[in-house]
C-alpha cells in the first residue's frame, strides 16, 4: 500500500508541454530522485555532492523498461557520483562532463543499449 497516497502527498510525473491533452500523455521525460555522495572540503570538513538527473527516452518501449529499471539506475548513478565525487580535489569544481559521460554510460549498461538520454539538473558540492 502507498502511504503517500494516503496522505495527499504522492507525485504526478511530469508533463511534456505544460498543458493537458494528447501532447502530455506521451510524456518522453523520468526524473529521477537527487544522488548524493560524501565529499571531502577544504581543511578536512566532510561536505556533499548532490546531482539531480533526469532520463529523456522518446521510444515507448524503452520508456517503459526505463520506468521498470529506476532502482537499478539509482544504484548505478550512486556509484558514478560516489566515484566522480572520490576523486574530486578539495576546493575544485566538479568535472561534470565527466559525470555525465560516466552516468550515461551507466544508463547505457542498466538498460542494455542506447536509446535512453541522461539529462543532469544541478550539480553541487556544499
Amino acid at each position: 500500500m502507498d502511504r503517500r497516497a494516503l496522505l495527499g502527498l504522492k507525485t504526478r510525473p511530469l508533463r511534456a508541454g505544460g498543458g493537458g491533452g494528447a501532447a502530455a500523455s506521451q510524456s518522453t521525460y523520468l526524473a529521477l530522485p537527487t544522488i548524493t555522495a560524501n565529499v571531502v572540503r577544504t581543511g578536512g570538513r566532510r561536505g556533499m555532492m548532490t546531482v539531480e538527473t533526469g532520463i529523456d527516452t522518446p521510444d515507448a518501449a524503452l520508456r517503459a523498461r526505463v520506468a521498470q529499471s529506476a532502482p537499478r539506475l539509482r544504484a548505478a548513478y550512486a556509484v558514478a557520483v560516489q566515484q566522480s565525487a572520490n576523486v574530486l580535489l578539495p576546493g575544485a569544481p566538479p568535472d561534470v562532463e565527466r559525470l555525465v559521460a560516466q552516468l550515461q554510460a551507466a544508463t547505457n549498461a542498466v538498460m542494455g543499449r542506447a536509446g535512453a538520454r541522461l539529462l543532469i539538473g544541478t550539480v553541487i558540492v556544499s
